[in-house]
């Protein structure tokens, strides 16, 4: 702290700002309070001065208060502008005026970029829907308006300016070309729908709505076809034209790496070279998967070398140092802009600057304290850059690097220098970036060290140098550029086939909860006492030991900056060793005042101390790892979780015991096929981008049973990505095919993986554990002689249907079923004597409350004190049919709905059962 007061303000900072994001009111004060008395008692200790100590509280708390102040200002002006509550401006058509602050970007049929509101006026029909377009026109173009009219635009933009999403629908592909005429900058009049951001309906999911706040929007803006949009380009020269240039040289580097390079190669490469994410997501998968996904962005590492070819140039030119490093530094900024201005690359931007600056001016060149001020600015820029990936990630793995790199470099030191470093540095990357890792994405490749070990140093010093050199051959030596290609285009199907085959291991790749900021911080302090305790035990072993002899001559043992100590070394003996305190401050043996030599000794027990504090920090990273990796003790309960998929039925059971069920997996409903030119690169699927990654942040590693209670798309649809991303033991399904693409493909991938496939029907009986019972009571037993499972159109009718006992509390699960299945399963029932069922705690209502299910006789059968409704908000099918909700109503069952109250999850105990639901009643 007292040798770099920079990074020390800059950690306090942080402190402050995450305490402003986590907690509020009284708790903001207690958490301030405790982090204040820190600096004071290491004052009081004397580790750091009290001016310091003051400074550094002083950090924390107006760290605190800025994001507070932030956090005030981050809210919508648009309700009260407009004079409608936020609630029913929701969906509200409008007419709303202002500039594009952000890259157009086109994905198939849909058209996205921010628009900077000056103006937004409810739509009105007849003679006031022109005029209400006219005035916002006007706002936007200026045409037609008086200079009193203008200062009160003007005063209305101050008033309005507001960030929000636009969404542009094209609705034919001749309009792709309009689309692609709209610029940042660019004065626009947009007509559409207000729509408020989705927030998360299930507990853990992604929330797009708190995403997008930390962008400061609260509205998306959605328009129909690119005549909803009129844009004219800016008037006069501004500083936004500037980002206006640098998309449109983005645009022509993307549009020229297109010309020379093929598919998958050109997406891959524009990613690589130029920070343009349009990489098929197959491959981005697969890279994804074995942590390889900072290479296809534009991070410090590219950075480092663009900074390091430049001078390499200069330098071959003989230009000066000094004018060297000055071309250096104006040129870094460009680089930045033209690969995207990431959070990443921004980082590495901004602390190159630092060092080249400092380099130029002969002034301070430590690498902590350079990253403390890139943190720093960056966080008073944007105080919401702090819950960014990208920024945690890279400012992390970078101090990870500085401070973990030399402690774990004499752990190398039998490998050669360049191999040792590689290894050392590689390691680090993976040790440091592991708990982020899992927090975020939850799962983490085990082969992930080989491969970032073997492919990062070839893609950087191959592939990432040959791209860029066929960009630049591209416009003037063809030939050149072809060759370079053709070379390039062999080493990534070089890089895509290891990928492959390396991902082929799937018992590699290990899936894991979120672990809690506690444990984020042990693991971090324990790998720290791990790699210290190493490397002094490595020194030691590297060390002479000689004995203590009394009778020679006692020298003078000092380093540089600490007090000098005396130590009993023979004289005139002496070895070029690294420091037992520190391997970057060499100690120096005097005598006489004269420098001897440089040594290092241990003290004596000292190799045993580092022994047992190793072993004790790596027990008790051991211990976190397995804690964080096992599933949270349910302590002798159970789990069931209504997943809010949107018009789809999913829903996990967990056992007592811990065993993981399935039922179906909602999917995508899609009408028809579409044209090529509206595909989309990463389309919404719910399965891969809603129920799969829900799935690993709970931890869950495997699944014991999927149910597929039919082959319909919204219920089978989304265990496609499920079954290609997770291991499976077994798929239930209800022994009939479906004539569907979908389907047969999920069948196909199910025997591929060597899924074991049960077709089940009534009466038969699964027990995962001592107390959980699954009674399958449809579809009916299979006609003799039946061998194979047959083709049915109608799959509602041959749902399964079964009843759960779980800890002595009974549930029924329906899939879609209808109510002829209905009266044969009560039918049958009554055969054998039994004239109303077992009671039922919780009844999933059939195929999401259409009233071709749930019958009257059906609830007076199982008397439900409670029923589960799954549908989608606003569906086009009208579900929950009025009729079924009155017949429960007249049942007495209480009533739950995904549509209004998002996940419901039931946790199910003897005594009885809890329920809590992700959304308050809409």
């Amino acid at each position: 702290m007292n040798r770099r007061p920079l990074l020390g303000f800059t950690v306090c900072w942080i402190a402050g700002s995450a305490a402003g994001c986590l907690f509020s009111g009284r708790s903001l004060l207690l958490y301030l309070a405790g982090c204040l008395l820190l600096p004071a008692i290491w004052a009081a200790s004397g580790s750091i001065r009290w001016r310091a100590a003051a400074v550094f509280g002083l950090a924390l708390a107006a760290a605190a208060v800025y994001w507070e102040w932030n956090e005030a200002g981050n809210v919508s002006r648009l309700p009260e502008l407009l004079g409608q509550p936020a609630s029913e401006l929701n969906e509200a058509y409008v007419t709303a005026a202002g500039v594009i602050v952000s890259p157009v970007e086109r994905d198939g049929d849909r058209v996205d970029f921010t628009v900077k509101l000056s103006r937004a006026d409810l739509h009105r029909q007849g003679e006031e829907e022109g005029q209400e377009a006219a005035s916002a026109a006007a706002a936007v173009t200026g045409a037609g308006t008086t200079a009193g009219a203008q200062a009160g635009a003007e005063t209305h933009a101050q008033a309005a300016a507001e960030l929000v999403a636009v969404q542009i629908k094209l609705q034919e592909e001749n309009e792709i070309l309009a689309a692609a005429e709209w610029q940042r900058g660019d004065r626009v009049v947009i007509e559409g729908e207000l729509e408020q951001p989705q927030g998360a309906r299930n507990f853990g999911s992604f929330d797009y709505r708190a995403y997008l706040l930390t962008q400061q929007i609260h509205w998306l803006l959605k328009g129909s076809g690119a005549a909803s949009v009129k844009a004219e380009p800016p008037a006069a020269l501004q500083p936004a034209v500037i980002l206006r240039w640098n998309d449109r040289a983005r645009a022509v580097l993307g549009a020229e790496m297109d010309r020379l390079f093929r598919e998958p190669h050109a997406g891959y490469m524009k990613g690589l070279v130029i920070g343009i994410q349009e990489l098929d997501p197959e491959t981005f998968r697969q890279f994804s998967q074995l942590g390889l996904t900072h290479i296809l962005a534009i991070s410090g590492m590219h950075v480092a070398v663009y900074v390091g070819v430049i001078l390499f140039l200069l330098r071959r030119c003989r230009v000066t140092r000094e004018t060297a490093l000055t071309i250096t530094l104006l040129l870094v900024p460009v680089y930045v802009l033209l690969s995207g201005a990431g959070p990443s690359v921004v980082r590495a931007g901004l602390m190159s600057m630092i060092a080249l600056l400092a380099a130029r001016l002969r002034l301070l060149k430590d690498g902590m304290n350079i990253l403390a001020a890139a943190a720093l600015f960056m966080l008073v820029w944007n105080p919401y850059l702090l819950l960014s990936v990208s920024f945690q990630l890279s400012f992390l793995v970078t101090a990870g690097l500085m401070v973990y790199t030399p402690l774990a470099a004499p752990l190398f030191k039998r490998l050669p220098g360049w191999l040792g470093s590689t290894f050392s540095v590689t390691l680090i990357a993976q040790l440091v970036s592991f708990p982020l890792t899992i927090y975020y994405f939850n799962q983490f490749s085990l082969l992930s060290f080989a491969a970032n070990l073997l492919l990062v140093p070839f893609i950087t010093f191959l592939v990432l140098p040959l791209g860029t050199l066929a960009l630049l051959l591209g416009r003037f030596w063809a030939a050149g550029a072809k060759v370079t290609v053709q070379l390039a285009e062999l080493l990534n199907n070089a890089t895509f086939a290891a990928v492959k085959w390396v991902n082929g291991y799937s018992g590699g790749v290990t899936i894991w909860a979120a672990p809690s900021l506690l444990w984020i911080c042990l693991y971090y302090g324990l790998l720290y006492g791990l790699l210290l305790a190493l490397q002094r035990r490595a020194e030691e072993e590297l060390a002479p030991r000689y004995m203590e002899d009394e009778t020679r001559p006692l020298l003078e043992l000092e380093q540089p900056g600490n007090d000098r100590r005396k130590t009993g070394i023979p004289a005139g003996l002496g070895s070029l060793v690294h420091s037992a305190s520190s391997p970057a401050i060499p100690a120096v043996v005097k005598r006489s005042g004269a420098p001897l030599a440089y040594m290092a000794f241990p003290g004596r027990g000292a190799n045993r101390w580092s022994n047992r504090a190793a072993l004790l920090c790596l027990a008790g990273i051991a211990f976190l790892l397995y804690n964080g990796y096992n599933a949270e003790d349910l302590k002798g309960a159970g789990v069931i979780s209504y997943l809010d998929i949107g018009q789809g039925d999913s829903i996990l059971i967990t056992t007592p015991a811990g065993a993981h069920l399935l039922v179906d997996g909602g999917g995508t409903l899609s009408f028809g096929n579409k044209e090529e030119w509206r595909i989309r690169r990463s389309p919404y699927e719910v399965g891969a981008k809603t129920l799969l990654p829900l799935l690993k942040r709970r931890g869950i590693h495997r699944l014991d049973a999927v149910i597929l209670t039919h082959g319909d798309q919204d219920h089978a649809g989304g265990l496609q990505a499920v079954l290609e991303g997770m291991p499976v033991s077994a798929l239930l399904f209800n022994g009939t095919l479906a004539d569907s693409e979908p389907y047969a493909k999920l069948m196909q991938t199910a025997l591929a993986a060597g899924i074991r496939l049960y077709p089940v029907q009534q009466g038969m009986v699964l027990a995962p554990d001592k107390a959980t019972r699954l009674h399958f009571l449809w579809p009916e037993q299979a006609a003799d002689g039946q061998a194979l499972p047959a083709e049915v159109e109608d799959q509602n009718h041959q749902s399964v249907v079964f009843r759960l006992e779980m800890n002595s509390r009974n549930f029924l699960f329906t899939g879609d079923m209808d109510i002829a299945a209905e009266e044969a399963i009560m039918d049958s029932a009554h055969r054998s004597g039994i004239r109303a069922g077992q009671p039922i705690d919780v009844l999933k209502a059939a195929h999401h409350g259409s009233k071709t299910a749930t019958g009257a006789d059906w609830l007076s059968f199982w008397h439900p004190a409670a029923a589960v409704i799954s549908a989608g908000v606003n569906n086009l099918y009208g579900h929950p049919h009025g009729d079924v909700l009155e017949r429960l109503k007249d049942s007495g069952t209480v009533v739950y709905r995904t549509d209004g109250q998002g996940e419901i999850q039931l946790k199910v105990r003897e005594d009885g059962i809890t329920v809590r639901y992700k959304l308050g009643t809409e």
